[in-house]
């Protein structure tokens, strides 16, 4: 027979021994546990994937609308392509929203487009590369998977696919598209005339004054091109969806513009609008080969540009907007060279600015300073061609 106080030594042992195999069972699985959560993040946080672009190999309006299906079909829970409106001859514009599709939260919204200015491709072809360059490192890279699930980003690459088709900066009635919004419309300091299509039949882009200069046919009235006005439409649409910034790519200045280009601004920035814009151009200027945009000079004199899409949505909307003119003047179509080559290398150097923005996008919409600095690929930006 056992006495109490035996019984109570041997229940305390076996309280201990049980207590210590408990604890190392629970010890183990929050090891294990440990171990996956690393691995899951690591997994997250691999290498940035670049597109696989080759030199020489431009989309042109058909050749954009097959990328945009493929992408479609390739990733059907973050793509939603649709057309925002239809071209003077018939082409659809279209456009691509990039979101995590299955994360239910309310999102930033962002829009980029580019080739407003059927000549100026590579403002299309970026908008075609940072949409695929998202879409293959979700759920593989961090900084990409955040954005897709807090963000909703539009694309649009070709503003004017007419344009597009025939190598021309002007849509198919010979509008500047860009200079078609409604913001000191039709100014002759903007170097703009209100010609539209003379006696409906008559194109006459521009007229080459001696000694002033290229002035742009800007339509009759503003939104008089069925291009701007989807533009437009898509960009009231998604003002109620926490809108965050534009940007509109061009070519071929080498810098980023904020506004006002226009001879008459329609009201006086704040110091924080100011503070902000200063802020972006500081960061261009430190971390990319491009500059800071200024004004733009010609023969000795500053140019205005009224009508434009980037001062129209600041004037309305009052948010961050902005013009990235890619490539370098070496490729300006207005000097007559517009050349197009080296596809890949500026496609790279267009991800530190559109990355730059991605990140800040909720900065951006506070008019908070965006200081976020952007991770980026290995050799992201590239060194400059010279």
């Amino acid at each position: 027979m056992v006495k109490p106080l035996s019984q109570l030594k041997l229940l305390f042992l076996i309280s201990i021994l049980f207590i210590g195999t408990f604890t190392g069972c629970v010890e183990e699985e929050q090891k294990k546990g440990l171990e996956k959560q690393l691995t899951t993040e690591i997994e997250l946080d691999q290498p940035f994937i670049l597109p696989d672009w080759k030199d020489g190999e431009y989309h042109d309006y058909y050749g954009t609308m097959q990328t945009l299906n493929e992408l479609n079909e390739k990733y059907p829970n973050l793509v939603y392509v649709h057309s925002i409106g239809e071209s003077v001859l018939g082409k659809d514009i279209w456009c691509i929203r990039i979101t995590n599709e299955g994360n239910d939260v309310i999102k930033s919204s962002c829009i980029i487009d580019g080739c407003i200015h059927g000549n100026e491709w590579e403002g299309g072809e970026a908008c075609l590369y940072l949409a695929e360059y998202l879409l293959i490192n979700f759920g593989n890279n961090a900084t990409i998977s955040h954005i897709l699930n807090t963000t909703e980003v539009y694309i649009v690459p070709l503003l004017n696919p007419d344009g597009r088709q025939n190598d021309k900066r002007w849509n198919e009635n010979g509008i500047d598209l860009n200079r078609n919004f409604d913001v000191d419309f039709g100014r002759l300091r903007g170097r703009c005339l209100r010609i539209g299509k003379l006696f409906g039949r008559i194109k006459i882009p521009y007229i080459n004054f001696p000694r002033r200069g290229f002035y742009t046919n800007c339509g009759r009235r503003p939104f008089s091109e069925p291009e701007t006005k989807a533009v437009s439409d898509l960009i009231k649409r998604i003002d109620h969806q926490d809108f965050s910034f534009y940007l509109s790519c061009h070519t071929a200045a080498h810098n980023i513009i904020s506004p006002w280009g226009v001879f008459k601004p329609p009201f006086e920035m704040t110091q924080q609008e100011k503070s902000l814009f200063d802020h972006v151009m500081s960061w261009v200027d430190e971390n990319t080969e491009y500059e800071p945009g200024g004004e733009f000079i010609w023969r000795g004199k500053k140019v205005y540009m009224s009508g434009t899409a980037v001062d129209w949505c600041f004037q309305e909307f009052r948010i961050p907007c902005f013009t990235f003119e890619i490539l370098s003047t070496d490729y300006e179509p207005w000097l007559g060279k517009g050349k197009h080559d080296h596809l890949v290398h500026w496609m790279k150097t267009t991800l530190p600015v559109f990355m730059y923005f991605l990140v800040n996008i909720d900065n951006l919409r506070q008019w908070k300073a965006p200081d976020i600095q952007p991770t980026l690929p290995e050799g992201i930006p590239p060194p400059p061609l010279h």
